[in-house]
């Protein structure tokens, strides 16, 4: 009976220390394999931008009635500047507004049966566009068009000296169109490839009067350039 009293205290002792012990361990929370949430890029182009960009430029090489004209078909460098703005909706598509100037390169021009040489020094390309573009994040496909204005310096000489002329038309404003594509590669940073095309018209010489007959020619500029653009986006738009 002694031995039986003595055990039964020894079970009930241990058996009040271990819940003690155990709440010593304190709580351990269960264990998860669930993974970070990861969030997904956002990309905004709305927003103003300015950039830079160069590439290069070919006129027409058939005016005059069929007369080849120098150094056309044979293309011009050129470089410039961008500024503009854009807004994202709907939610895959982007509508914006750019100013452009482009800095020429050499000159084109004819010489004549004659005597006679016309001479344009192209100085530089501008234009006003609106364009519409469709996004998948950090790319954009785009369309543009709008007014272009061409810097035009032109001559005409006869055996090398200068002469006075008129011609029909100013062809120094126009319009242009054309295609790009663009693409962040960095926050607040795009890149662009795009072809623009530049029409200002046809005209004719009204004098001098030898070169009334020589028909009529087009300045035009079919331009190949690519850019790079910081962008100063609205609210944090423009983010990745």
């Amino acid at each position: 009976m002694k031995k039986f009293l003595i055990t039964t205290v020894a079970v009930a002792a241990i058996g009040a220390a271990l819940p003690a012990h155990a709440a010593d361990l304190g709580y351990r929370a269960p264990y998860s394999k669930a993974a970070p949430i990861y969030a997904a890029p956002i990309y905004n182009w709305t927003g103003f931008y300015v950039g830079a960009h160069v590439g290069g430029a070919f006129s027409s090489d058939n005016n005059f009635s069929g007369l080849g004209t120098g150094n056309n078909g044979n293309g011009r460098v050129l470089g410039g500047v961008q500024v503009g703005g854009d807004w994202q909706f709907n939610p895959n598509w982007v509508v914006g507004i750019e100013g452009q100037y482009s800095w020429l390169s050499g000159n084109v021009g004819a010489i004549f049966p004659g005597g006679f040489a016309y001479t344009n020094n192209q100085r530089g390309l501008g234009s006003i566009t609106g364009r519409v573009g469709y996004t998948w994040g950090p790319g954009l496909l785009y369309v543009k068009g709008g007014y272009a204005y061409s810097d035009n310096n032109e001559s005409v000489t006869f055996g090398g000296v200068p002469v006075a002329f008129a011609t029909s038309g100013d062809h120094r404003n126009g319009y242009t169109v054309g295609a790009g594509v663009e693409y962040m590669f960095a926050p607040n940073w795009s890149a662009k490839a795009e072809y623009q095309y530049y029409n200002f018209g046809s005209a004719n010489f009204i004098a001098p009067t030898a070169l009334v007959p020589v028909g009529s020619f087009t300045t035009d500029d079919h331009v190949v350039k690519v850019g790079v653009n910081y962008r100063i986006n609205w609210a944090g738009a423009g983010r990745y």
